[in-house]
């Protein structure tokens, strides 16, 4: 039983720690979480990747800070995770900038229950590594 726990707890902390030494793979791992999280309205979850003062760029002009953000999304997609619909991202590539900051290329998608609508974009992140792992610290999407 001991030899069983010892294996299965090895078996799941190996990504993490691959992810550890692997800056993209943190990052992907974290935008999985993050998406998952907005998927089953949980905007904590999905804002989790976002550093404390994160700037989101809109076509209006600035968004300062994490809790600013998030009421943004709270305002713009309500608190009904049907009505938010499913996200997800296609990862296009990396930018490394120095050991601490990345940059990410995608494109997001939502899709909505049976089908009725979806929507897509483009999304430029600056991700900064911190002592709580890969934050988001600029995103820039559209």
């Amino acid at each position: 039983m001991i030899r069983t726990l010892l294996a299965a707890s090895l078996l799941l902390s190996t990504p993490a720690l691959a992810c550890a030494d692997d800056p993209q793979a943190a990052i992907r791992a974290a935008m999985a979480d993050s998406a998952a999280g907005w998927s089953r309205g949980d905007i904590r979850r999905f804002m989790a990747v976002y550093a404390d003062d994160a700037i989101f760029v809109t076509r209006d002009g600035l968004i300062r800070g994490k809790a600013a953000i998030a009421a943004r999304y709270a305002k713009g997609y309500g608190a009904d995770p049907a009505a938010r619909g499913a996200l997800s991202f296609r990862i296009l590539g990396f930018r490394p900038v120095d050991p601490r900051h990345q940059i990410l290329f995608a494109r997001w998608q939502l899709t909505y229950p049976a089908g009725k609508k979806s929507a897509a974009g483009m999304t430029t992140l600056v991700f900064e590594r911190g002592q709580t792992g890969w934050k988001i610290i600029s995103d820039h999407s559209s």
